[in-house]
């Protein structure tokens, strides 16, 4: 009984980390049609004004790179990142599942912790030096830094509760986290939101 109360926690933690990058990853995926606004918008005033801007150029390599690390643990979450299925998804489900806590284990958390800790120190002296783009008009260089360390420690995070889900598999003490909950891509789901507010306007 004491063992099971240990995984119902352990379980109840990853949920709290699941629902963390849930919310991130579902309000950071609306920074795609923000890039695509601004770069539209940036090519039609260089093409009928003759005027382009460095800042809307390096505003769109933040918000890339914003979706990128900051979704990266969503990603996860979601189980889109890319996997080699030819010999894994001949495998039985516990198969892919030690599977996946030996990456965890060996090779996905060692790399985001070795980037997060890597990372931090660049953002605080760049930060602290309030260091700028050397292009001309370009934009402060601290907030494109930030994101590194952000992003991989919510990829951290999402890895440990992976990992607590897959041995909570293991032990029969939860469902397969292979199976996705969910088979719409993200950015159907962006669209079907984009709809729901199109429609309630009007």
């Amino acid at each position: 009984m004491g063992g099971f109360g240990h995984v119902a926690l352990l379980l109840r933690i990853s949920a709290l980390i699941d629902a963390l990058n849930e919310r991130v990853g579902k309000t950071v995926y609306w920074l795609v049609l923000v890039a695509v606004l601004v770069s539209a918008g940036n090519a039609i005033i260089r093409k009928v004004f003759n005027m382009s801007s460095n800042a809307f150029l390096e505003a769109q390599w933040y918000l890339f790179s914003a979706v990128f690390l900051l979704c990266a643990g969503f990603t996860l979450l979601r189980n889109e990142h890319v996997r080699i299925d030819v010999i894994t998804g001949r495998l039985s489900p516990k198969a892919q599942a030690w599977i996946d806590v030996f990456g965890t284990v060996f090779f996905l958390l060692p790399m985001a912790t070795v980037f997060l800790y890597l990372s931090w120190p660049v953002f605080v002296r760049t930060y602290v030096h309030h260091e700028i783009s050397t292009n001309a008009g370009g934009l402060w260089i601290w907030p494109a830094r930030m994101l590194v360390p952000i992003g991989f420690t919510l990829l951290t995070l999402q890895g440990i509760s992976e990992l607590l889900k897959r041995i909570a598999f293991l032990a029969g003490k939860g469902p397969d986290p292979i199976t996705r909950h969910d088979a719409r891509a993200a950015e159907l789901e962006l669209a079907e939101e984009i709809r729901k507010i199109a429609e309630a306007k009007g």
